[in-house]
């Protein structure tokens, strides 16, 4: 399937995440991703040799074909196109064998399915009879046949496959439908198949032959009505843009509650139009990666209903691929991670989603300051105009205007209809947070010195961006007027609980230059020397309890790795968000303080460590390189993990927004790494909103997810590094001119 926060580092031994445990210019998306994803278990794979998200295992004399353990994946005959997956085996006497199908869990994936029938299309390659079909049974653990657990987890007993789907005839594709309520518990607890993560097919009868079954579109639903109703109309208004290695295809969408996908084909001769791709009806534009330039394809679209019937082929659309110059690249780059924020923003708020897929309710009000830094290089580079801009940022702005506050702070998460906040990680969280705040005040910071035009409409967000930076109570995070630090959280509820002090060398360094700024609740200048900058031993205690290192942990660091020497940061220097989320807006060649002479410097280091580590690459993992390079946070194969260049956060996950968002750090290296995760790894790598999240090579494993943190950051220091416009525009704020003077003067004493 083709789709489409900073999630705290290890601090102290204990990770933040647990101890936070938090019109014309608006595309229509009336069918939301939650949806379509409490339903689908398997539509298609993103590798094209094996599938990740599965399992297989022969025992004694018995096989099952498996690659490195998994499903191998049949890119030839599919249900949907580009791929389904291969289930071949042989069941002997005395022997078995098991093979699983596991729900992909992304991050805030909704937990229940919805439905009272497992469905599963399967085509025969040559016949094969009922009785000799494997057995089915559905598990509630990822893991499928383990022991009985807590919080309740729990396997159905195995049931004949053949019993619902008969004989299978060779070469057609077939739907068999078993309704949940035939699979029965056969663990101590009670079987819940709403909750389902594993659907595991397993040794029937030993009839010493082999057999192959290919598999696809396995999915939990509603009996489906088989009415002979209308069909759905064609996609209209298909058009396509041609790029370096791929073409982009558009459409107008499908106004239709019984809309479930669109089909995309494409012809390579004008004449035989194939299905190469599916699309979620929530989303009209596709990307098909050819691999090379200079090739011209022809494509037209079909709606599909939740029958799988298709509508009539759209009209055509023609496009050819052509070799961009360097500079292109970078503008395809910046558009395509753009339309993250333009086209996937909740409909309500305006704001940024967390992840797509993902909780379609939740919007992080940290990476909404990322996507507002994204609109004002969208509007100056004319993937908007000015006024759908403006149009985008009232939205936002009336949406902040009545959302929950805790002393002006909003919170981590916030509910894109309702503005209530969403305590995502545990109860602490359902107040202020400060560090987010911060990330978004930076994006509305900018946009009120871009937005500054002599209409009303431009005057009136200045005033109301004013009137919200003026609200944020940064001194009452201070906890009291004799703290040392500034603190993350606030909760009326649980007042100080949480407790978090802010101390560098990290992502958060905006948080105490901003309150620092403030006009109306600022704080002194030297707290940047007790609190960010800290030598107290709370602050080296909390620097080397996160990293496991003591180099940094007075805050300057002094140390060369690999050659390069690092002023300012701890260990190996962390991922490298902490050389972006800050210094979208802020410009880092205008700080020093008694640590670095220049932090665009130490920043660039930071960058240079990370792409050496890479290629050393100590570890050995698959992949690893010159041009692959750019450990930072994300999810991994199993979780999230803020990848670093050190021992215990490396773990063959390459974050592609690390390289990508260096540019003005490592102009020379990013452009590489570009070309290799676009050229060369494109196939997998690139979808339409620019390159994926991640990718773990040594695991065959790609991100299904997009983030709303790791999107912005391309499109935003991309255009620092060709034209300084996000830096100027908001260093060119009075209050922050004024703190520089603060520092320096506190600097120099």
């Amino acid at each position: 399937m083709k789709l489409g926060t900073c999630v705290p580092h290890r601090i102290a031994g204990i990770s933040l995440l647990l101890l936070l445990l938090g019109s014309p210019c608006f595309p229509n998306f009336a069918y939301a991703t939650t949806e379509y994803y409490r339903h689908n278990i398997f539509d298609n794979s993103l590798t094209p040799d094996f599938y990740f998200y599965s399992w297989a295992q022969p025992s004694g004399t018995s096989f099952v074909d498996q690659k490195n353990w998994r499903l191998p994946v049949e890119g030839k005959t599919f249900f949907t196109p580009p791929n389904a997956l291969r289930l071949e085996w042989q069941s002997q006497q005395g022997g078995g064998w098991e093979a699983e199908v596991r729900v992909v869990n992304f991050r805030y994936r909704f937990p229940g399915f919805a439905g009272g029938n497992l469905y599963i299309w399967c085509f025969a390659l040559q016949a094969i009879a009922a009785d000799d079909l494997p057995r089915i049974m559905l598990s509630t653990t990822r893991e499928g046949l383990q022991v009985a657990e807590f919080p309740p987890a729990s396997f159905s007993e195995p049931i004949p496959l053949g019993k619902f789907a008969g004989d299978l005839a060779p070469g057609r594709w077939v739907r068999i439908r078993i309704p949940l309520n035939e699979f029965h518990t056969g663990s101590i607890y009670d079987f819940q198949p709403e909750y389902v993560q594993d659907v595991i097919f397993l040794q029937g009868k030993s009839d010493g032959v082999r057999h192959t079954l290919l598999l696809d579109e396995i999915t939990i639903d509603n009996d489906i009505a088989t009415d002979k109703g209308a069909s759905l109309p064609a996609p209209q208004n298909v058009h396509a843009t041609g790029y370096d290695r791929h073409i982009e295809v558009r459409w107008d969408p499908v106004n239709s509650s019984e809309l479930a996908r669109y089909v995309i084909y494409r012809s390579l001769d004008g004449t035989h139009f194939e299905p190469v791709g599916i699309q979620l009806p929530g989303t009209h534009s596709y990307s098909d990666f050819l691999g090379k330039s200079g090739v011209t394809a022809q494509y037209k679209v079909a709606a599909s209903d939740r029958q799988y019937r298709q509508s009539p082929l759209s009209s055509s659309a023609s496009v050819s691929t052509r070799e961009l110059k360097d500079d292109e690249l970078l503008t395809m780059l910046q558009e395509a991670c753009f339309h993250y924020y333009w086209e996937g923003a909740d409909p309500n708020s305006g704001m940024t989603r967390e992840n797509i897929p993902g909780d379609d309710r939740m919007i992080a009000t940290g990476a909404s300051g990322f996507g507002i830094m994204a609109l004002v290089v969208g509007v100056d580079r004319g993937f908007i105009t000015r006024e759908q801009g403006v149009e985008r940022l009232t939205k936002i702005v009336d949406f902040l205007e009545r959302a929950q506050r805790y002393h002006g702070a909003w919170s981590h998460y916030m509910n894109g209809s309702t503005g209530k906040t969403m305590p995502v990680f545990g109860t602490f969280d359902n107040g202020g947070d400060l560090v987010e705040t911060s990330f978004l005040m930076q994006g509305l910071l900018t946009a009120r010195q871009y937005f500054h035009g002599a209409n009303e409409k431009e005057q009136s967000l200045h005033r109301r961006i004013s009137q919200l930076w003026e609200a944020v109570e940064w001194d009452w995070y201070r906890e009291n007027s004799k703290s040392d630090f500034l603190y993350w959280h606030w909760s009326p509820q649980w007042a100080w609980q949480i407790h978090h002090p802010l101390i560098g060398f990290n992502e958060v360094m905006i948080t105490y230059l901003l309150a620092m700024a403030s006009p109306t609740h600022g704080v002194p200048a030297d707290l940047y020397y007790s609190g960010w900058a800290g030598q107290s031993e709370t602050a080296l205690h909390y620097r080397a309890g996160w990293s496991g290192s003591t180099d940094g942990d007075h805050y300057a660091n002094g140390h060369t790795y690999y050659g390069i020497k690092l002023d300012v940061g701890v260990g190996t220097g962390g991922p490298l968000f902490f050389t972006h989320y800050s210094y979208m807006g802020f410009d880092p060649h205008n700080l020093h303080d008694r640590y670095t002479s220049s932090y665009f410097d130490n920043n660039r280091n930071i960058a240079l460590i990370n792409r050496a580590y890479s290629i050393a690459n100590p570890k050995h993992f698959d992949g690893y390189g010159p041009n692959a390079w750019g450990l930072t946070a994300s999810d991994g194969p199993t979780g999230y993990v803020p990848h670093a260049p050190d021992n215990a956060n490396d773990q063959g996950t390459l974050t592609l927004t690390g390289a990508l968002a260096s540019f003005p750090y490592t102009p020379e290296a990013s452009i590489a790494a570009l070309k290799h995760y676009y050229r060369d790894l494109g196939a997998q790598l690139w979808d339409i909103y620019g390159p994926r999240d991640a990718f773990n090579p040594s695991q065959n494993w790609v991100s299904i997810i997009y983030m709303g943190l790791n999107q912005a950051p391309i499109t935003v220091m991309i255009e620092n590094y060709r034209t300084g416009l996000v830096w100027k525009q908001f260093m060119s704020n009075p209050e922050i001119r004024e703190m520089l003077e603060k520092l320096n003067a506190v600097t120099a004493k």
